[in-house]
């Protein structure tokens, strides 16, 4: 079998461009390199991110088309409105980021495993540290049953993953992250891979061109 015609990285925090990730698998772009801080900041300024399994080497993504959510076209449906208000509900900001991010790690039903192993739990939890990752938690009754995290950079919240444990617990979440900022401080959630959850809080798809051409903007 010949080898995969994608970069090998170096000690270096170069990339190569986006335009040469693959077409299938859609954005594989890299492998190898490290965790750092500042090789997964560089990462981010430029649309690639890590995705890989316990075992395998860092594979490195940048996928055409990429879903994203701007802020003023999330959707709040009738039945979320509900739950929003529900006043049991509490939320809190970075107050137990290590705690999403397990819950997060965590199989989803009908899957073997999960891409958020050890090393990347290490590694946001440093971003974490540094300021750079965040997370928003909901509570009910002192139990923590949702939540997301993902990497703030300017005007752009990267999201790598939400969990629930009670029916639109991951969706507060994420209404609660828009709210969080005032007006002009979000301008785009990066939410990588769409999927139907996504769609029907109100994520686009656009060309990969012009979310790179976001980035240069608001990053």
């Amino acid at each position: 079998m010949s080898p995969l015609p994608i970069t090998l990285l170096d000690d270096t925090l170069c990339f190569p461009a986006v335009t040469q990730a693959l077409q299938e698998p859609d954005g594989l772009l890299a492998f190898g390199g490290d965790l750092s801080p500042e090789r997964l900041l560089s990462a981010y300024r430029q649309g690639i991110f890590p995705w890989y399994n316990e075992g395998e080497p860092i594979l490195w993504w940048s996928p055409d088309p990429r879903t994203v959510l701007f802020p003023n076209q999330l959707k709040v449906s009738r039945s979320l409105g509900k739950s929003l208000r529900n006043k049991v509900i509490e939320i809190s900001f970075n107050q137990s980021f290590n705690a999403v991010i397990q819950a997060c790690s965590e199989p989803r039903p009908g899957q073997n495993g999960t891409w958020i192993n050890s090393a990347m739990i290490e590694a946001y939890a440093q971003l974490h540290k540094l300021g750079h990752a965040h997370s928003v938690e909901v509570w009910q009754q002192g139990q923590l049953i949702g939540g997301l995290y993902g990497i703030h950079i300017g005007q752009v919240f990267f999201g790598e993953s939400m969990f629930s444990r009670q029916s639109d617990a991951s969706k507060i979440a994420l209404v609660h992250l828009v709210r969080y900022f005032n007006q002009g401080e979000l301008e785009l959630i990066d939410c990588q891979v769409g999927s139907a959850h996504l769609s029907r809080l109100g994520a686009s798809v656009i060309p990969r061109s012009r979310f790179i051409q976001y980035l240069e903007q608001y990053c």
